[in-house]
């Protein structure tokens, strides 16, 4: 399954597969209606002339000039794409290209024109007169008319779509809404059953030294896209084993460096070792499928091109950590899965993922050192961290916020000299210690046993 979930995803990333499908569609198409123009009878088309009464020359004519016209129109719209492409990864960032690429709008967009063309080529080799035996698919032809009409259609209605995309908002909301999908997937993910992060020591950097560990290398180097959890889970229970993932998903590994752990008294078979390697899969570039992190990355890498003094776009930023907090709004209330996996109460796997501190500094520690003496990013970064602290009840989470508000404090003090805007900071500082200290708004119960819910988010700007 992870093999095939990750063959689907290469598919759909591809600017071939959805143009292609719509070609073969076409195809048929044109086929069936050729078939019915041999079926249905002249003298029952002739009873509209006006829409089926076209000669051999003319419908020759109108289907020429139609596929000569969707040849050019793909010609502006390849233009159109490389142009946007290109403008993206220089405003913004080169790790965005992808979701342009599986735009789903441009691979259809793209697919209509190359199948009208197509579409008008072969109806076009049917079309006969003079000694050949006249015949002419007067049905085919004036869908061609029709299909040429809607190919005008997409045409504007791509155009309009490349101009909303391109915009900085859209990009930026389009990232955070793919990642808050994998958030809802992943986040919780149970292995079986087992504590939260929040009871989770630190996880150690090597395996237990009471084990006897066999080391599973890499059948070949990148990133690591996905992990097929069932599976692996799978492996360690018949194998009656432990699985240690030395690699967490959004890690690149390289080619004959451990990827695994197995818990064995003798070296794994080489089954064994096919079975894990095939739980993993393994590409040149990341993926937001499973990898909650790399989503963010991609935020956080548009921030830091808006803050850069070259750009200088703050606006860009602010509407980054924006969109930054919303996605750890997502995860702030949830229970992040321990690293300890169980199965039935028997341990199975001791996985390496992320976690909520992780996931804050993911989002927020490069925009912080980039925002030395920037009043409206660590103001907005303020209120991020006052949304985030009335949405956990979790010590350990709260706490983890407040050493982020001491970093902007800190920063703040070394880097605005006015007095005007280091009190609105100060005041802004005094708000969100008052929340960190206090009983979460959001949160029902006594002590430490809060209820938060999850889709409370207000930006207090």
């Amino acid at each position: 399954m992870n093999r095939f979930s990750h063959f689907w995803n290469h598919l759909r990333s591809s600017f071939w597969f959805m143009p292609s499908m719509i070609v073969v569609a076409s195809i048929v198409l044109a086929a069936i209606l050729i078939e019915a123009d041999y079926a249905v009878s002249n003298q029952w088309l002739a009873q509209w002339p006006r829409l089926f009464g076209s000669g051999a020359e003319g419908s020759r004519g109108m289907m020429s000039t139609i596929a000569g016209s969707m040849m050019t129109v793909v010609g502006v719209t390849f233009s159109m794409v490389l142009m946007v492409l290109a403008m993206a990864s220089s405003q913004y960032t080169s790790r965005i290209l992808r979701n342009f690429i599986r735009s789903r709008i441009t691979q259809v967009v793209l697919g209509i024109f190359a199948g009208i063309f197509t579409y008008c080529l072969i109806v076009l080799r049917t079309i006969r007169s003079g000694d050949e035996g006249s015949f002419v698919p007067s049905l085919a032809v004036s869908f061609g008319f029709v299909l040429a009409l809607g190919g005008v259609g997409a045409l504007i209605f791509f155009i309009h779509h490349i101009a909303s995309s391109i915009q900085a908002s859209s990009i930026i909301a389009s990232v955070a809404e793919e990642t808050i999908a994998a958030i809802d997937r992943i986040f919780p993910d149970n292995l079986g059953q087992g504590p939260s992060d929040d009871d989770d020591d630190e996880q150690p950097r090597r395996p237990p030294s009471e084990r006897k560990w066999r080391a599973v290398m890499a059948g070949e180097s990148g990133y690591i896209q996905s992990v097929d959890s069932e599976a692996l889970v799978r492996l360690a229970r018949d194998r009656n084993t432990i699985v240690w993932m030395d690699h967490g998903i959004g890690e690149f590994v390289v080619q004959n460096s451990t990827l695994a752990s197995l818990a064995l008294e003798e070296p794994p078979d080489q089954a064994t070792i096919d079975d894990l390697q095939a739980t993993f899969s393994i590409s040149r570039h990341r993926s937001v499928d499973q990898d909650a992190a790399f989503g963010i990355r991609q935020i956080v890498d548009i921030a830091l091109k808006a803050l850069s003094p070259g750009i200088n776009d703050t606006t860009t930023a602010i509407m980054c950590v924006d969109y930054l907090t919303a996605i750890m709004a997502r995860i702030a209330p949830r229970q992040i899965p321990s690293s300890r996996r169980y199965e039935e109460g028997k341990l199975q796997i001791i996985a390496k993922g992320p976690s909520f501190e992780s996931l804050l500094a993911e989002s927020f520690d490069q925009i912080r050192r980039n925002a030395k003496g920037d009043v409206a990013i660590m103001s907005r970064m303020l209120g991020a961290f006052h949304t985030l602290a009335t949405l956990t009840a979790s010590p350990r989470r709260r706490r983890v916020l407040g050493e982020q508000v001491d970093w902007i404090a800190e920063l703040a003090e070394r880097s605005i000299d006015s007095a005007h805007d280091r009190m609105r900071i100060d005041t802004r500082l005094a708000r969100v210690r008052e929340v960190l200290e206090g009983k979460p708004a959001s949160c029902t119960g006594e002590g430490h046993d809060y209820k938060c819910g999850e889709n409370m988010l207000v930006v207090r700007n």
